[in-house]
């Protein structure tokens, strides 16, 4: 700045207080010569409104406590200054009527009317958003523990001040700096930034320029990210431009703006406004064309806004089944594919007529084909679980459904193996059926379930078991496990919280025609367990407990 000459050293070098009556000597010499101009009377009229509201902007400018501290306060009452110079200089060209053309002339005093508009707003904002006391904030306010501390955090504020006043290449550099000073230190930005920040970014993104869209994505992409600011980026009207910029924005702003939406999707209420804000077909799109992190996000949006059930058939009819089973089949991440698979679960929870699509689509195939990884996981199980009563045995028979089955019992996630007990439960219509689950190698693996830690694992274990036991090549398997009857008689724990041991009755009763499954069931403890049982009228407990009882007088009798 030393290195400048003339007014602009002056200006640079005066006080604020100094700057403040210069700017309050020009509005009397502004207003007389706009007064005496009579060409184009209706833009001056217009002028002259806005030149007359500047002294009480000046006045309640002048009257904060920090006026005199701030350098917003000063480079604003310069901006002032230089406005109303402009319009001394007009008001003698119209009076001379030394213009270069009347069209010229009313294009510039519409943008000294914009000039003035921009002085009056920025002039309100230091006031009202409380920018000018938040980037003075004194150390003991402030809190940190230096004085370099205290300079930075005054440099932030006045950053994310800048944010919000002045035209739109002074926002620019102060969005430049903010970017930076992201990269250092984002937690520091995030602890600060107000709600009033939040709205000038959002305005930032709608901005003509592509580089100013692309840096304030950026960092609202960050602060979606962070999860502190969600329901205010919403509620500032974050999403159409953010989907916008899915639609047609560069490569990064693509990028920034889909993760953005993928962490706002997160609550279903954000999940239907971005429907209702036409955001699905850009998203579908992004799944079709996008590179690898922008199709991943946007699969996880539309995860995320198919667990809202009234918006599913409006997915559906947007084409997202075809797209997220070709996800499943090819896509770039692994991460794209398992939130493509959670998609198609939601999509087929509930609605019969979206089963019929996915399973027309060739969609069970490529559900078992992605259970072929290592660690399958439960999303996929959940989807064909959902898709098991849409087909016939024979399909799912002829495509590996089985197989794959017994693979995700014995390596997947422990919500994968709920969820393949629980697709076993629903397969097993027929005495046929559960003849084939139980030649595949399904009941070692579902009796060693029955020891999970989690209660809904045990009791979807139990539940399927207890309708393998019915048929007796099943029967005569579970009864040969020596686990078996163990842990069964654990599940007949009476406490509330065991909700599997109407399932493990069920089962117990199945297994006590044997002389010795029936010993095994005493000793263990289960008369015990089935007397609280009978008394809090469990089915089945009642006539197993009979069993067992006689089975033990015979055995005192015998003995005698």
């Amino acid at each position: 700045m030393g290195e400048d000459t003339g007014n602009a050293v002056l200006a640079d070098t005066r006080t604020a207080e100094e700057c403040l009556s210069h700017a309050q000597e020009l509005v009397p010499m502004a207003l007389a010569k706009a007064r005496e101009v009579k060409g184009f009377p209706g833009r001056w009229k217009m002028i002259i409104s806005k030149l007359e509201q500047i002294p009480s902007r000046l006045s309640d400018l002048s009257s904060h406590p920090c006026f005199s501290k701030n350098t917003l306060c000063k480079e604003q009452l310069q901006a002032v200054s230089r406005t109303l110079k402009e319009a001394i200089e007009l008001a003698d060209l119209c009076l001379k009527e030394k213009y270069e053309g009347k069209l010229k002339m009313q294009s510039d005093l519409d943008a000294l009317s914009g000039k003035l508009d921009l002085n009056l707003r920025d002039c309100g904002l230091l006031i009202k958003t409380g920018v000018l006391g938040e980037a003075t904030l004194p150390l003991s306010v402030v809190g940190p523990s230096s004085e370099s501390e205290t300079a930075s955090y005054s440099h932030l504020k006045e950053l994310l001040a800048r944010l919000q006043i002045g035209h739109l290449e002074a926002k620019h550099k102060a969005l430049d700096s903010l970017v930076e000073v992201m990269k250092e230190d984002e937690k520091c930005v995030l602890s600060v930034m107000g709600r009033s920040n939040i709205a000038a970014l959002v305005q930032l993104l709608t901005a003509t320029s592509p580089r100013i869209r692309e840096k304030t994505v950026t960092v609202i992409c960050s602060l979606a990210e962070s999860g502190s600011c969600e329901s205010w980026l919403v509620s500032e009207g974050v999403l159409p431009p953010l989907i916008r910029l899915v639609e047609s924005g560069s490569t990064v702003g693509k990028e920034k703006a889909t993760i953005s939406l993928q962490r706002l999707s997160m609550t279903a209420e954000t999940a239907r406004a971005i429907v209702g804000h036409g955001g699905v077909r850009p998203l579908i799109e992004i799944c079709r064309t996008g590179d690898s992190v922008s199709q991943a996000a946007a699969a996880s949006t539309l995860k995320n806004i198919s667990a809202v059930p009234e918006v599913r058939q409006l997915l559906a009819e947007e084409g997202i089944i075809k797209v997220m089973i070709n996800l499943l089949d090819c896509g770039i991440l692994l991460g794209s594919k398992e939130y493509a698979a959670e998609c198609l679960q939601n999509l087929t929870a509930s609605n019969e007529n979206l089963r019929r699509s996915v399973v027309s689509e060739g969609g069970i195939r490529s559900l078992l084909v992605y259970l072929d990884g290592p660690l399958p996981q439960e999303s996929a199980v959940g989807a064909l679980r959902n898709l098991v009563g849409s087909v016939s045995m024979e399909m799912l028979m002829s495509l590996g459904f089985l197989p794959r089955l017994v693979h995700v019992l014995k390596s997947g996630s422990l919500g994968a193996q709920q969820a393949a007990a629980s697709a076993i439960c629903r397969v097993c219509s027929s005495n046929e059926m559960k003849k084939l689950v139980g030649e595949a190698g399904c009941i070692t693996l579902l009796i060693r379930m029955l020891e999970a830690k989690s209660n809904t694992a045990r009791e979807v274990a139990a539940q399927a078991l207890s309708s393998l036991v019915t048929v007796s090549q099943n029967c005569r398997e579970v009864k040969k496990d020596d686990k078996s009857v163990p842990n069964l008689v654990q599940l007949l724990d009476p406490s509330p919280q065991n909700t599997a041991k109407k399932y493990a009755v069920s089962c117990l009763a199945s297994l006590s025609s044997s002389k010795k499954c029936k010993k095994l069931m005493i000793s263990y403890g289960a008369i015990g367990y089935l007397k609280k049982l009978s008394e809090m009228e469990v089915p089945g407990a009642k006539k197993l407990l009979e069993r067992l009882e006689r089975g033990k007088l015979r055995s005192l009798f015998s003995r005698k």
